[in-house]
Protein backbone atom coordinates (compact mmCIF):
# COMPACT_ATOMS: atom_id res chain seq x y z
CA UNK A 1 0.00 0.00 0.00
CA UNK A 2 1.19 3.62 -0.51
CA UNK A 3 3.46 4.90 2.23
CA UNK A 4 1.25 7.93 2.91
CA UNK A 5 -1.76 5.64 3.49
CA UNK A 6 0.31 3.43 5.78
CA UNK A 7 1.44 6.43 7.85
CA UNK A 8 -2.00 8.03 7.97
CA UNK A 9 -4.25 5.04 8.66
CA UNK A 10 -2.30 1.95 9.83
CA UNK A 11 0.49 3.24 12.08
CA UNK A 12 -1.93 5.02 14.49
CA UNK A 13 -3.73 1.73 15.20
CA UNK A 14 -3.00 -0.55 18.15
CA UNK A 15 -3.77 -4.27 18.55
CA UNK A 16 -5.16 -6.09 21.56
CA UNK A 17 -5.51 -9.86 21.30
CA UNK A 18 -8.04 -11.97 23.20
CA UNK A 19 -6.64 -15.47 22.86
CA UNK A 20 -9.42 -17.12 24.81
CA UNK A 21 -12.18 -15.59 22.76
CA UNK A 22 -10.47 -15.94 19.40
CA UNK A 23 -10.90 -12.24 18.69
CA UNK A 24 -8.60 -9.30 17.97
CA UNK A 25 -9.35 -5.72 18.94
CA UNK A 26 -8.02 -2.89 16.78
CA UNK A 27 -7.93 0.37 18.74
CA UNK A 28 -8.77 3.45 16.63
CA UNK A 29 -8.13 7.07 17.72
CA UNK A 30 -11.43 8.44 16.38
CA UNK A 31 -14.78 7.41 14.92
CA UNK A 32 -13.80 8.79 11.53
CA UNK A 33 -10.55 6.81 11.59
CA UNK A 34 -12.45 3.64 12.53
CA UNK A 35 -14.93 4.08 9.67
CA UNK A 36 -12.21 4.71 7.14
CA UNK A 37 -10.23 1.65 8.26
CA UNK A 38 -13.39 -0.47 8.00
CA UNK A 39 -14.11 0.77 4.48
CA UNK A 40 -10.64 0.64 2.98
CA UNK A 41 -8.26 -1.54 4.95
CA UNK A 42 -10.18 -4.06 7.03
CA UNK A 43 -9.95 -6.88 4.50
CA UNK A 44 -6.19 -6.34 4.12
CA UNK A 45 -5.73 -6.25 7.89
CA UNK A 46 -7.84 -9.36 8.33
CA UNK A 47 -5.77 -11.26 5.77
CA UNK A 48 -2.51 -10.18 7.37
CA UNK A 49 -3.67 -11.12 10.88
CA UNK A 50 -4.95 -14.48 9.65
CA UNK A 51 -1.61 -15.22 7.99
CA UNK A 52 0.27 -14.20 11.13
CA UNK A 53 -1.86 -16.30 13.50
CA UNK A 54 -2.40 -19.21 11.13
CA UNK A 55 -6.15 -19.20 11.78
CA UNK A 56 -9.17 -17.00 11.23
CA UNK A 57 -10.36 -14.62 13.93
CA UNK A 58 -13.01 -11.97 14.28
CA UNK A 59 -11.93 -8.35 14.41
CA UNK A 60 -13.45 -5.66 16.59
CA UNK A 61 -12.80 -2.02 15.69
CA UNK A 62 -12.85 -0.12 18.98
CA UNK A 63 -12.66 3.58 19.78
CA UNK A 64 -9.89 4.50 22.19
CA UNK A 65 -9.69 8.32 22.52
CA UNK A 66 -7.30 9.92 25.04
CA UNK A 67 -8.28 11.79 28.18
CA UNK A 68 -6.77 15.24 28.76
CA UNK A 69 -8.52 15.92 32.06
CA UNK A 70 -7.83 14.59 35.51
CA UNK A 71 -7.24 10.83 35.41
CA UNK A 72 -9.42 10.43 38.45
CA UNK A 73 -12.43 11.48 36.42
CA UNK A 74 -14.48 9.03 34.45
CA UNK A 75 -14.05 9.04 30.66
CA UNK A 76 -17.61 10.35 30.30
CA UNK A 77 -16.87 13.61 32.16
CA UNK A 78 -13.47 14.20 30.60
CA UNK A 79 -13.58 15.89 27.20
CA UNK A 80 -11.05 14.22 24.91
CA UNK A 81 -8.55 16.19 22.89
CA UNK A 82 -9.67 17.03 19.40
CA UNK A 83 -8.67 14.22 17.09
CA UNK A 84 -7.41 12.06 19.95
CA UNK A 85 -3.98 10.54 20.42
CA UNK A 86 -3.29 8.16 17.62
CA UNK A 87 0.09 6.79 18.59
CA UNK A 88 -0.44 6.06 22.27
CA UNK A 89 -3.93 4.88 23.15
CA UNK A 90 -4.58 4.63 26.85
CA UNK A 91 -4.78 1.04 28.02
CA UNK A 92 -7.41 1.86 30.62
CA UNK A 93 -9.76 3.67 28.22
CA UNK A 94 -13.27 2.31 28.08
CA UNK A 95 -14.19 1.01 24.59
CA UNK A 96 -17.14 2.82 23.09
CA UNK A 97 -19.71 1.55 20.60
CA UNK A 98 -18.03 -1.81 20.17
CA UNK A 99 -18.19 -2.94 16.54
CA UNK A 100 -17.76 -6.56 15.50
CA UNK A 101 -16.92 -7.16 11.85
CA UNK A 102 -16.50 -10.55 10.13
CA UNK A 103 -13.10 -11.21 8.67
CA UNK A 104 -14.37 -11.30 5.09
CA UNK A 105 -15.89 -7.84 5.19
CA UNK A 106 -15.95 -6.18 1.78
CA UNK A 107 -14.31 -2.82 1.10
CA UNK A 108 -15.99 0.09 -0.70
CA UNK A 109 -14.39 2.71 -2.97
CA UNK A 110 -12.89 5.52 -0.92
CA UNK A 111 -14.02 9.11 -1.03
CA UNK A 112 -11.11 11.50 -0.50
CA UNK A 113 -11.70 13.86 2.39
CA UNK A 114 -9.62 16.03 4.68
CA UNK A 115 -9.24 14.98 8.30
CA UNK A 116 -7.68 16.48 11.42
CA UNK A 117 -4.49 14.88 12.64
CA UNK A 118 -4.24 14.39 16.40
CA UNK A 119 -2.39 17.00 18.43
CA UNK A 120 1.01 15.45 19.17
CA UNK A 121 4.66 16.39 18.93
CA UNK A 122 5.21 13.72 16.28
CA UNK A 123 2.96 15.42 13.72
CA UNK A 124 3.97 18.99 14.57
CA UNK A 125 6.00 20.25 11.63
CA UNK A 126 9.19 21.89 12.87
CA UNK A 127 11.15 24.67 11.17
CA UNK A 128 13.20 27.74 12.12
CA UNK A 129 9.91 29.57 12.74
CA UNK A 130 8.86 27.35 15.66
CA UNK A 131 11.81 25.17 16.71
CA UNK A 132 12.36 26.89 20.07
CA UNK A 133 8.67 26.73 20.97
CA UNK A 134 8.49 23.05 20.08
CA UNK A 135 11.61 22.04 22.03
CA UNK A 136 10.50 24.05 25.06
CA UNK A 137 7.08 22.38 24.92
CA UNK A 138 8.64 18.91 24.84
CA UNK A 139 10.84 19.83 27.82
CA UNK A 140 7.83 21.01 29.83
CA UNK A 141 5.73 17.96 28.93
CA UNK A 142 8.48 15.51 29.91
CA UNK A 143 9.81 17.56 32.81
CA UNK A 144 13.37 17.26 31.50
CA UNK A 145 14.27 20.93 31.96
CA UNK A 146 13.17 23.71 34.27
CA UNK A 147 11.19 25.89 31.84
CA UNK A 148 8.53 27.31 34.11
CA UNK A 149 6.28 29.01 33.27
CA UNK A 150 6.32 28.61 29.50
CA UNK A 151 4.59 31.32 27.48
CA UNK A 152 3.84 30.56 23.81
CA UNK A 153 2.80 33.43 21.58
CA UNK A 154 2.32 34.44 17.97
CA UNK A 155 1.11 37.68 16.50
CA UNK A 156 -1.31 35.87 14.16
CA UNK A 157 -3.63 32.90 14.70
CA UNK A 158 -3.13 29.49 13.15
CA UNK A 159 0.60 29.09 13.79
CA UNK A 160 0.51 26.14 16.19
CA UNK A 161 -0.03 27.47 19.72
CA UNK A 162 -3.06 25.26 20.33
CA UNK A 163 -1.34 22.27 18.72
CA UNK A 164 1.63 22.57 21.08
CA UNK A 165 -0.57 23.22 24.12
CA UNK A 166 -2.66 20.10 23.45
CA UNK A 167 0.46 18.07 22.68
CA UNK A 168 1.99 19.13 26.02
CA UNK A 169 -1.13 17.96 27.85
CA UNK A 170 -1.23 14.62 26.05
CA UNK A 171 2.49 13.92 26.43
CA UNK A 172 2.52 14.90 30.11
CA UNK A 173 -0.17 12.35 30.85
CA UNK A 174 1.58 9.74 28.75
CA UNK A 175 4.78 10.10 30.79
CA UNK A 176 2.98 9.86 34.13
CA UNK A 177 1.60 13.23 35.25
CA UNK A 178 -1.13 12.60 37.80
CA UNK A 179 -3.29 15.56 36.92
CA UNK A 180 -3.21 17.76 33.83
CA UNK A 181 -5.69 20.62 33.54
CA UNK A 182 -6.27 22.32 30.20
CA UNK A 183 -8.51 25.40 29.97
CA UNK A 184 -8.95 28.54 27.93
CA UNK A 185 -8.80 31.91 29.66
CA UNK A 186 -12.53 32.21 29.00
CA UNK A 187 -13.21 28.89 30.74
CA UNK A 188 -11.03 29.95 33.66
CA UNK A 189 -12.99 33.21 33.93
CA UNK A 190 -16.39 31.51 33.70
CA UNK A 191 -15.45 28.95 36.37
CA UNK A 192 -14.20 31.73 38.61
CA UNK A 193 -17.33 33.86 38.22
CA UNK A 194 -19.62 30.86 38.74
CA UNK A 195 -17.88 29.88 41.97
CA UNK A 196 -18.04 33.47 43.23
CA UNK A 197 -21.75 33.63 42.47
CA UNK A 198 -22.39 30.30 44.18
CA UNK A 199 -20.03 31.17 47.05
CA UNK A 200 -18.01 28.03 46.35
CA UNK A 201 -14.46 29.32 45.93
CA UNK A 202 -13.24 26.22 47.70
CA UNK A 203 -14.46 24.19 44.72
CA UNK A 204 -12.61 26.49 42.30
CA UNK A 205 -9.35 26.18 44.25
CA UNK A 206 -9.66 22.41 44.45
CA UNK A 207 -10.07 22.27 40.69
CA UNK A 208 -7.22 24.57 39.69
CA UNK A 209 -4.75 24.07 42.53
CA UNK A 210 -5.06 20.82 44.49
CA UNK A 211 -2.83 18.11 43.07
CA UNK A 212 -2.47 19.81 39.68
CA UNK A 213 0.81 18.74 38.08
CA UNK A 214 0.36 20.81 34.93
CA UNK A 215 -1.93 23.77 34.22
CA UNK A 216 -2.36 25.04 30.66
CA UNK A 217 -4.29 28.28 30.04
CA UNK A 218 -4.82 29.39 26.46
CA UNK A 219 -5.46 32.89 25.05
CA UNK A 220 -4.63 34.88 28.16
CA UNK A 221 -5.31 38.12 26.26
CA UNK A 222 -8.97 37.34 27.00
CA UNK A 223 -8.26 38.49 30.57
CA UNK A 224 -7.74 42.12 29.53
CA UNK A 225 -9.35 44.47 32.08
CA UNK A 226 -10.75 41.55 34.10
CA UNK A 227 -9.03 42.61 37.32
CA UNK A 228 -10.59 40.06 39.70
CA UNK A 229 -9.87 37.13 37.37
CA UNK A 230 -6.32 38.36 36.81
CA UNK A 231 -5.71 38.48 40.54
CA UNK A 232 -7.03 34.94 40.97
CA UNK A 233 -4.88 33.66 38.12
CA UNK A 234 -1.84 35.34 39.67
CA UNK A 235 -2.47 33.64 43.03
CA UNK A 236 -3.15 30.32 41.28
CA UNK A 237 0.14 30.59 39.36
CA UNK A 238 2.02 31.50 42.53
CA UNK A 239 0.52 28.54 44.42
CA UNK A 240 1.35 26.06 41.64
CA UNK A 241 4.87 27.36 41.12
CA UNK A 242 5.56 27.14 44.86
CA UNK A 243 4.24 23.57 44.80
CA UNK A 244 6.58 22.66 41.92
CA UNK A 245 3.83 22.31 39.32
CA UNK A 246 4.31 23.24 35.67
CA UNK A 247 2.55 26.13 33.93
CA UNK A 248 1.94 26.84 30.24
CA UNK A 249 0.26 29.98 28.88
CA UNK A 250 -0.51 31.06 25.31
CA UNK A 251 -1.35 34.47 23.90
CA UNK A 252 -1.36 36.61 20.77
CA UNK A 253 1.44 38.94 21.92
CA UNK A 254 4.17 39.23 24.53
CA UNK A 255 2.91 39.24 28.13
CA UNK A 256 4.22 42.78 28.71
CA UNK A 257 2.32 44.00 25.62
CA UNK A 258 -1.12 42.73 26.65
CA UNK A 259 -3.04 45.91 27.42
CA UNK A 260 -5.13 46.00 30.57
CA UNK A 261 -3.16 43.19 32.22
CA UNK A 262 -1.94 43.58 35.79
CA UNK A 263 1.79 44.28 36.01
CA UNK A 264 2.49 41.56 38.57
CA UNK A 265 0.68 39.01 36.37
CA UNK A 266 2.67 40.18 33.33
CA UNK A 267 5.86 39.80 35.33
CA UNK A 268 4.86 36.32 36.52
CA UNK A 269 4.10 35.16 32.95
CA UNK A 270 7.41 36.54 31.69
CA UNK A 271 9.47 34.99 34.50
CA UNK A 272 10.07 31.73 32.62
CA UNK A 273 10.64 31.17 28.91
CA UNK A 274 8.75 33.20 26.31
CA UNK A 275 8.77 31.43 22.92
CA UNK A 276 7.40 32.87 19.70
CA UNK A 277 5.87 30.96 16.80
CA UNK A 278 6.65 32.94 13.65
CA UNK A 279 5.01 32.74 10.24
CA UNK A 280 5.84 29.35 8.68
CA UNK A 281 8.34 29.36 5.85
CA UNK A 282 7.85 27.54 2.55
CA UNK A 283 9.46 24.32 3.82
CA UNK A 284 7.08 24.09 6.78
CA UNK A 285 4.03 24.88 4.66
CA UNK A 286 5.04 22.26 2.12
CA UNK A 287 5.42 19.56 4.78
CA UNK A 288 2.10 20.47 6.40
CA UNK A 289 0.34 20.11 3.05
CA UNK A 290 2.01 16.75 2.46
CA UNK A 291 0.94 15.39 5.84
CA UNK A 292 -2.60 16.74 5.62
CA UNK A 293 -3.07 15.26 2.18
CA UNK A 294 -1.67 11.92 3.35
CA UNK A 295 -4.00 11.94 6.36
CA UNK A 296 -6.98 12.12 4.02
CA UNK A 297 -5.61 9.50 1.63
CA UNK A 298 -5.31 12.17 -1.07
CA UNK A 299 -2.63 12.40 -3.75
CA UNK A 300 -1.67 16.06 -4.13
CA UNK A 301 0.39 16.61 -7.30
CA UNK A 302 3.65 18.46 -6.84
CA UNK A 303 2.72 21.42 -9.05
CA UNK A 304 -0.55 21.87 -7.12
CA UNK A 305 1.24 21.66 -3.79
CA UNK A 306 3.81 24.24 -4.85
CA UNK A 307 1.06 26.59 -6.02
CA UNK A 308 -0.62 26.36 -2.60
CA UNK A 309 2.71 26.87 -0.83
CA UNK A 310 3.37 29.93 -2.97
CA UNK A 311 -0.06 31.55 -2.64
CA UNK A 312 -1.08 30.84 0.98
CA UNK A 313 1.26 31.92 3.74
CA UNK A 314 1.26 33.15 7.30
CA UNK A 315 -1.83 31.39 8.66
CA UNK A 316 -1.86 27.60 8.65
CA UNK A 317 -5.63 27.53 9.04
CA UNK A 318 -5.92 29.35 5.72
CA UNK A 319 -3.64 26.73 4.20
CA UNK A 320 -5.77 23.90 5.57
CA UNK A 321 -8.94 25.71 4.47
CA UNK A 322 -7.76 25.91 0.87
CA UNK A 323 -6.75 22.24 0.94
CA UNK A 324 -10.18 21.24 2.28
CA UNK A 325 -11.83 23.32 -0.48
CA UNK A 326 -9.65 21.62 -3.09
CA UNK A 327 -10.23 18.08 -1.81
CA UNK A 328 -13.98 18.61 -1.41
CA UNK A 329 -14.25 20.03 -4.94
CA UNK A 330 -12.35 17.07 -6.39
CA UNK A 331 -14.56 14.62 -4.50
CA UNK A 332 -17.89 16.22 -5.38
CA UNK A 333 -17.01 16.83 -9.03
CA UNK A 334 -15.39 13.37 -9.29
CA UNK A 335 -12.25 14.92 -10.76
CA UNK A 336 -8.60 14.35 -10.13
CA UNK A 337 -6.73 17.20 -8.47
CA UNK A 338 -4.95 19.30 -11.09
CA UNK A 339 -3.59 22.83 -11.41
CA UNK A 340 -6.86 24.20 -12.82
CA UNK A 341 -8.89 22.85 -9.91
CA UNK A 342 -6.29 24.21 -7.48
CA UNK A 343 -6.53 27.71 -8.95
CA UNK A 344 -10.31 27.48 -8.66
CA UNK A 345 -10.07 26.55 -4.98
CA UNK A 346 -7.81 29.52 -4.35
CA UNK A 347 -10.27 31.87 -6.05
CA UNK A 348 -13.19 30.52 -4.03
CA UNK A 349 -11.39 30.96 -0.74
CA UNK A 350 -10.46 34.49 -1.77
CA UNK A 351 -6.68 34.24 -1.95
CA UNK A 352 -5.05 36.73 -4.26
CA UNK A 353 -2.04 36.22 -6.43
CA UNK A 354 0.23 36.57 -3.42
CA UNK A 355 2.92 39.16 -4.05
CA UNK A 356 4.73 38.11 -0.90
CA UNK A 357 6.22 35.03 -2.49
CA UNK A 358 7.48 36.84 -5.58
CA UNK A 359 10.15 39.05 -4.09
CA UNK A 360 13.40 38.57 -2.22
CA UNK A 361 14.74 40.75 0.56
CA UNK A 362 17.45 42.04 -1.80
CA UNK A 363 14.86 43.28 -4.28
CA UNK A 364 12.86 45.03 -1.56
CA UNK A 365 15.93 46.73 -0.09
CA UNK A 366 17.04 47.90 -3.55
CA UNK A 367 13.62 49.38 -4.27
CA UNK A 368 13.55 51.25 -0.96
CA UNK A 369 17.11 52.51 -1.42
CA UNK A 370 16.31 53.71 -4.94
CA UNK A 371 13.16 55.47 -3.74
CA UNK A 372 15.15 57.44 -1.15
CA UNK A 373 18.12 57.92 -3.51
CA UNK A 374 20.60 56.12 -1.31
CA UNK A 375 22.60 52.90 -1.47
CA UNK A 376 21.37 49.55 -0.04
CA UNK A 377 24.44 49.19 2.19
CA UNK A 378 23.66 52.54 3.78
CA UNK A 379 20.42 51.11 5.18
CA UNK A 380 22.43 48.50 7.11
CA UNK A 381 24.76 51.12 8.64
CA UNK A 382 24.68 51.90 12.35
CA UNK A 383 23.59 55.48 11.70
CA UNK A 384 20.59 56.87 13.59
CA UNK A 385 20.13 59.86 11.30
CA UNK A 386 16.53 60.25 10.21
CA UNK A 387 17.34 60.07 6.50
CA UNK A 388 18.78 56.58 7.19
CA UNK A 389 16.55 55.43 10.03
CA UNK A 390 13.20 55.98 8.28
CA UNK A 391 14.17 54.16 5.04
CA UNK A 392 15.66 51.31 7.08
CA UNK A 393 12.45 50.89 9.08
CA UNK A 394 10.37 50.97 5.90
CA UNK A 395 12.66 48.37 4.31
CA UNK A 396 12.24 46.07 7.31
CA UNK A 397 8.46 46.56 7.26
CA UNK A 398 8.23 45.82 3.53
CA UNK A 399 10.51 42.78 3.82
CA UNK A 400 8.05 41.37 6.35
CA UNK A 401 5.15 42.12 4.01
CA UNK A 402 6.55 41.14 0.62
CA UNK A 403 9.00 38.31 1.31
CA UNK A 404 9.09 34.92 2.91
CA UNK A 405 12.00 35.85 5.17
CA UNK A 406 11.70 35.31 8.91
CA UNK A 407 12.24 38.08 11.45
CA UNK A 408 15.66 36.63 12.28
CA UNK A 409 16.69 36.61 8.61
CA UNK A 410 15.59 40.23 8.13
CA UNK A 411 17.45 41.29 11.27
CA UNK A 412 20.61 39.57 10.02
CA UNK A 413 20.28 41.32 6.64
CA UNK A 414 20.42 44.72 8.35
CA UNK A 415 22.99 43.74 10.96
CA UNK A 416 20.48 44.08 13.79
CA UNK A 417 18.97 41.93 16.54
CA UNK A 418 15.59 40.20 16.41
CA UNK A 419 13.62 42.88 18.39
CA UNK A 420 14.80 45.69 16.10
CA UNK A 421 12.69 44.39 13.22
CA UNK A 422 9.55 44.21 15.33
CA UNK A 423 10.12 47.69 16.72
CA UNK A 424 10.66 49.02 13.21
CA UNK A 425 7.39 47.47 11.98
CA UNK A 426 5.47 48.94 14.91
CA UNK A 427 6.96 52.38 14.32
CA UNK A 428 6.01 52.28 10.63
CA UNK A 429 2.46 51.22 11.45
CA UNK A 430 2.14 54.04 13.99
CA UNK A 431 3.73 56.59 11.66
CA UNK A 432 1.39 55.92 8.74
CA UNK A 433 -1.66 56.41 10.96
CA UNK A 434 -0.34 59.73 12.28
CA UNK A 435 1.34 61.24 9.22
CA UNK A 436 -0.13 61.61 5.73
CA UNK A 437 3.30 62.06 4.02
CA UNK A 438 4.52 58.81 5.61
CA UNK A 439 1.40 57.08 4.33
CA UNK A 440 2.00 58.40 0.80
CA UNK A 441 5.59 57.19 0.91
CA UNK A 442 4.49 53.68 1.88
CA UNK A 443 1.79 53.60 -0.82
CA UNK A 444 4.31 54.68 -3.48
CA UNK A 445 6.75 51.97 -2.40
CA UNK A 446 4.00 49.33 -2.37
CA UNK A 447 2.97 50.36 -5.89
CA UNK A 448 6.53 49.82 -7.14
CA UNK A 449 6.78 46.44 -5.45
CA UNK A 450 3.38 45.37 -6.76
CA UNK A 451 4.49 46.17 -10.32
CA UNK A 452 7.55 43.99 -9.83
CA UNK A 453 5.31 41.19 -8.59
CA UNK A 454 3.10 41.37 -11.66
CA UNK A 455 6.19 41.24 -13.87
CA UNK A 456 7.20 38.04 -12.12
Amino acid sequence: MPSFSLDAWIRPLALRADEAGGRVRILCPSAFHRDRVRERFLALLATSIQEELGRSVEIDLVLCPPVLEDRRRTPRSAPPARGGLAAKPQGRAVPQRRQSTPIAAATRPPTPVQVDLPYSFENFVVGPCNALAREASVAVAKGTQHVNPLFLWSEAPGRGKTHLARAIAAEAQAVGANRVLYASAETFTNDFMTCIRDKRMDRFKRRYRDGCDLLIVEDVQFLEKKKATQLELFHTMTHLLDAGSRLVMTGNCLPMEITGLDEQLQSRMSAGLVAELEAPDATVRREILRRKAAAGGVRLPEDCRELLVDRVRGNLRDLEGVLIQLVASASLLKRTIDIELTRGALRKIGHRQSHEARLTTTVVVNVVAGFFKTRPETLAARSRRRDVLVPRQLAMFLCRRYTDASVAEIAQLFGREHPSVRNACKRVERRITESAPARYQLEALCARLDRLCRQE
